[in-house]
């Protein structure tokens, strides 16, 4: 298992808290170290977090009543995708994340097709989990989608691909987070620390340029040579991503 190092975090904010609404985080994972240690990040974050082992147990905990999912492919020799088989079946929606070491895009396809809502293949950094998990619980009504579209360009979130005009873009995992991010408020101005926080997983404002630096790079992979942008920059407030361009 290699994740991130556990450090000294900041006070949770009511921000991940806010969206459970008194519900605990539902973590089923055989891996009792693995569990532990989501336990542990999604509580600094400021989740409730309740812990199960077995397919069994985790679909009676989850018709019990959860904010999210967070299920391994396999437990104890079980599949876990049979979990959100069984509540999507009962017209259960409860937002799912699949953690994996099967890592082929077919078997994400399989995971998403069984209903989960994203796909972390293992190992992983363990704040992007609880990343993932906090943008499920904001995104809501739209976790499902597969696919973004603004102007030209197109995301495939299964694939993890970017097309510009139809011509495929060739982007590390960092810039595609951020495009992502973009891509799923078209024309709404987004701020500095709004992606500190939610592409970085920063919970205070760091003193920093990566999100320059980030930007940079994704204008110089998507920005035609007539030098139109994709992304603008806002003045003394952030950066703004024109669907039209």
């Amino acid at each position: 298992m290699i994740n991130a190092p556990f450090e000294k975090r900041a006070t949770p904010t009511s921000r991940g808290a806010e969206p459970l609404s008194g519900l605990p985080v539902l973590v089923v994972e055989d891996e009792r170290d693995l569990a532990e240690e989501i336990r542990l990040e999604l509580q600094a974050s400021g989740y409730q977090v309740r812990l199960s082992e077995t397919v069994d147990d985790g679909l009676r905990a989850a018709r019990a009543g959860v904010a999210a999912l967070v299920i391994d492919r396999m437990l104890d020799g079980e599949d876990g995708l049979s979990i959100i088989e069984s509540l999507r079946a009962e017209g259960n929606a409860t937002p799912a994340l699949v953690i994996s070491a099967l890592s082929s895009v077919d078997e994400r396809i399989n995971g998403l097709k069984a209903g989960g809502d994203d796909y972390l293949v293992k190992p992983f950094d363990i704040r992007e989990l609880s990343a993932r998990v906090a943008a499920l619980l904001r995104r809501g009504g739209d976790s499902r989608v597969t696919r973004l579209q603004a102007g030209v360009l197109e995301m495939d979130l299964v694939e993890r691909t970017v097309r510009c005009d139809g011509k495929l873009v060739d982007l590390l995992p960092r810039e595609f987070t951020l495009l992502e991010y973009f891509m799923r408020r078209p024309g709404q101005v987004v701020t500095r620390a709004m992606l500190l926080e939610d592409v970085w997983n920063f919970k205070f404002m760091a003193q920093t340029n990566v999100v320059d630096v980030q930007i940079g790079n994704l204008r110089r992979k998507l920005d035609p040579a007539d030098g139109k942008r994709f992304i603008v920059n806002i003045r003394a407030v952030g950066f703004k991503l024109y669907a039209d361009t």
